[in-house]
């Protein structure tokens, strides 16, 4: 008789050569709690840094939802391949992480810096280094990607060399650290290290403490680790590291302030980075035209100034005008033109930025230029965002609404050219009122252009489209030649392209007149005439329009915006 044989117990898997119980100097429990900490410090920084490179990217580039998505993207990517990649060090987790720590310190706090650098210095090379703002944010966000992905099959490592666990446990414990460190470093960027520190010296700072953090952690903890040159060139590297950035955050300062020059010219008079964008004021002062930058786009001044400002308030005040709404146009250069017009009884000025009001209210040069509107009792400046303004606006409360905003192109600004933000329009007009809307341009931009038309058509408002032809091509570049530009020229007249960084006319202005009924499109004749504007114009100016008309368009909605090129 052949007797069963008990089953052989389970066997135990046998330990890695290198999986010895490391020499701590503390107890374990400690060591294991340190090794947490590190990895919340380290999730908390590396959140930071994608921030900041999809902040500076939004505010290089314009186009917020694209590059957030081409930011993040590659770096969760490159998070897969740094934590595969990192298998090959497991023999050595503590001096791997330790330079790993040093090497994403010193990218990721001087990333920003590189950055604004490239941005401002060669940002008007065109050609083919065009795009080498954009390939530089990639390379970035590669690198990094691939260093913070690095860090967990390391520290998981380093965690089960003090204490063997279940992996589940451990993975858990490692996890846990690292999303609530994530969850303070992405509400330490907005709401502390971007308005207090900035963008610049905000990422120096975070690579400092991620530098300190990882090199704490090996040198002091896993000392036991490393052999005496190991510790010695990790040693070495960390104080390299943090001496690379303590002298870059030194001279940030200056840094800045070169590199504003080299974007917007030597005449930069006021430049202040508010809680929402950079506004910078160049010119108004011995002869040179004022010039309103915010965030790197002209937004108010040059030589053309006046004509774009006509075409945009003049048509729509031909007609009941006691009660004006104007949206954006905190540089109360708008508000300026609607004033010119007899039987005005209150404009309201609704401008998201507070810093801008203040700005054209107190400072000489564009105070003179806005003609000193906001010290007539019957303009009223209100901080809010406009969207939220018309829907709690009572109905019928405006004659006219008009719309002084961003192109539709800046993402953020996409909801106020939305079939939504239309119907509110209208349903705070009078009756008789009208809505001008500032659309972009016509001749390079036709498709964006009459995708408004049709989503202010389809809030149930009727429309007339005009242009106004722009300075003459073959004018030289704004200052530095790398600014964007979104609504106006440069301070000698130009435009910058947004695309390549380059000087180029902008051809035309575009502008959309609505009403429930169809619009008269023309000049109200009790008015001053207007310097750059006459009725033969305008109705020129709305045949060259037609022209270009682009049929079949659907509405941009809030959840469907159509604004793409």
């Amino acid at each position: 008789m052949i007797e069963q044989h008990a089953p052989a117990p389970p066997r135990r898997p046998l330990p890695l050569p290198w999986a010895a119980p490391a020499r701590l100097p503390v107890p374990p429990r400690t060591g294991r709690f340190l090794v947490l900490a590190c990895a919340f410090v380290c999730a908390a920084c590396g959140l930071v840094y994608e921030l900041e490179l999809v902040a500076l990217a939004s505010y290089l580039t314009g186009d917020s939802v694209t590059q957030a998505s081409v930011v993040l993207s590659v770096m969760v990517f490159a998070m897969g391949v740094g934590s595969l990649a990192a298998k090959r060090l497991r023999r050595h987790a503590a001096a791997g992480f330790g330079a790993i720590e040093a090497v994403l310190a010193l990218v990721g706090g001087c990333s920003a810096m590189a950055l604004y650098a490239v941005f401002a210095w060669t940002g008007a090379w065109g050609g083919l280094w065009a795009s080498g703002p954009r390939c530089l944010l990639v390379a970035f966000s590669l690198t990094i990607g691939l260093l913070i992905g690095a860090e967990v099959p390391l520290l998981m490592e380093l965690i089960q060399r003090i204490r063997r666990q279940d992996p589940g446990g451990a993975v858990a414990d490692l996890f846990a650290a690292d999303y609530v460190g994530a969850l303070v470093g992405g509400l330490a960027f907005p709401f502390l290290l971007l308005p207090l520190l900035g963008q610049l010296t905000g990422a120096l700072i975070t690579g400092t403490v991620n530098a300190v953090a990882g090199g704490a952690l090996v040198l002091g903890l896993f000392r036991g680790d490393l052999s005496r040159r190991a510790r010695r060139l990790l040693l070495a590297a960390n104080v390299a590291v943090l001496g690379v950035l303590a002298s870059a955050a030194v001279l940030v300062g200056d840094f800045e302030t070169a590199a504003r020059h080299a974007v917007y010219g030597d005449d930069v008079r006021v430049a202040l980075r508010t809680g929402s964008q950079e506004l910078v004021l160049t010119g108004g002062t011995r002869g040179r035209p004022l010039a309103l930058f915010l965030d790197g786009r002209l937004r108010a001044g040059g030589r053309e100034e006046r004509r774009y400002h006509e075409a945009l308030v003049h048509p729509a005040m031909n007609g009941p005008h006691a009660r004006v709404l104007v949206l954006g146009g905190g540089d109360g250069l708008a508000a300026r033109e609607v004033l010119r017009h007899p039987g005005v009884r209150r404009v309201d000025v609704v401008e998201p930025d507070a810093a801008v009001v203040r700005l054209a209210r107190h400072d000489p040069a564009l105070s003179a230029l806005n003609g000193h509107v906001y010290d007539d009792p019957r303009v009223h400046a209100r901080t809010a965002d406009a969207f939220r303004r018309l829907r709690g606006a009572p109905r019928a409360a405006y004659d006219v609404v008009i719309c002084d905003l961003p192109d539709p192109d800046i993402t953020a600004s996409t909801k106020l050219y939305s079939q939504e933000f239309y119907g509110l329009a209208r349903r705070v007009l009078a009756p008789g009122g009208r809505l001008v809307v500032h659309a972009g341009p016509v001749a390079t931009r036709p498709r964006v252009f009459w995708t408004v038309d049709a989503t202010v058509r389809a809030a149930g408002l009727r429309t007339a489209a005009y242009r106004v032809v722009g300075p003459d091509p073959g004018l030289t570049s704004g200052p530095g030649g790398s600014a964007g530009s979104d609504r106006s020229t440069g301070p000698d007249g130009s435009t910058p392209d947004r695309s390549t960084g380059a000087s180029r006319a902008p051809g035309d202005w575009g502008f959309v007149l609505a009403a429930r009924t169809v619009p008269r499109l023309g000049l109200d004749p009790g008015a001053p005439r207007p310097r750059t504007l006459t009725p033969a114009r305008l109705a020129a100016d709305a045949r060259a329009a037609a022209r270009t008309r682009v049929g079949g368009l659907r509405p941009s909605t809030l959840v469907h915006p159509r604004y793409a090129y």
